[in-house]
């Protein structure tokens, strides 16, 4: 008993501390030191769950269920919303649904017509139609949006604006350009997008000593960094399919 009453103070301890250092209301002192079980339990799910990564995992893994069993629920509240009000936002927001469901001639679209008074030049909006004419291999399209946002916003998402140029090199055939931009752009980018890209085009290319290397690289840094978005998990897991495969 002693032993116990012990570590229930410490756990109390380590609440009301974290309440101080936190910033949170004085009254949780009270609240944890007065009810030792039920205090911290509360403390616990209204101040520090909320804000958890369980909580955030548990969100997403919500998130997946819902689309899993209604994969074009958000889709159609989004196009609803913009029947009911056609603002920028909701044009935005079905878009952004539209490329989610490789749905790229309307997200074109929708971007495009976005494209308008104090959006004109509007970098960010640039850059999404950018990307989703590359994802829908508009090349042609894909290139003069580039050269649009480059004048807009010379210095927005770089590396990323590069990507998107090793892209259209590549569905354009331009293979050595491809490569070059790649080997250009790969110490610097954060994500695994890039270093898988270069590896599957070394591979299609018959270079898969080359590939492996890549897609090494990849599983190691993700072994270091343990990431946690979804899209890098996919892209981690496109580099293992990659090395079994080739």
């Amino acid at each position: 008993m002693p032993l116990l009453a012990g570590l229930l103070l410490l756990v109390q301890l380590s609440f009301a501390i974290h309440a101080l250092k936190t910033g949170r209301p004085y009254w949780w002192m009270f609240v944890i030191m007065s009810f030792p079980v039920m205090g911290c339990m509360i403390y616990y799910f209204v101040e520090v769950f909320p804000n958890s990564r369980e909580h955030r995992t548990a969100h997403k893994t919500a998130r997946k269920l819902v689309r899993a069993l209604q994969p074009n629920a958000e889709l159609h509240k989004r196009a609803e919303e913009l029947e009911i009000c056609g603002s920028t936002d909701n044009k935005l927001a079905l878009a952004a649904e539209c490329t989610a469901h490789d749905m790229h001639d309307d997200a074109i679209k929708l971007y495009e017509s976005c494209l308008q008074g104090v959006f004109q030049n509007d970098g960010a909006l640039l850059f999404n139609l950018a990307r989703a004419t590359v994802e829908g291999e508009n090349w042609a399209r894909a290139t003069a949006t580039l050269a649009r946002l480059k004048a807009a916003a010379p210095t927005l998402r770089p590396l990323e604006v590069r990507l998107l140029e090793a892209r259209i090199a590549e569905g354009q055939e331009q293979v050595d350009a491809a490569l070059a931009i790649y080997r250009d752009i790969l110490p610097a980018f954060v994500g695994f997008e890039a270093h898988c890209r270069y590896g599957d085009l070394l591979r299609r290319r018959g270079q898969h000593e080359a590939a492996n290397q890549v897609f090494d690289e990849v599983i190691k840094r993700a072994k270091r960094f343990k990431p946690g978005v979804d899209e890098e998990q996919e892209w981690l897991s496109f580099a293992r399919r990659s090395i079994v495969n080739s």
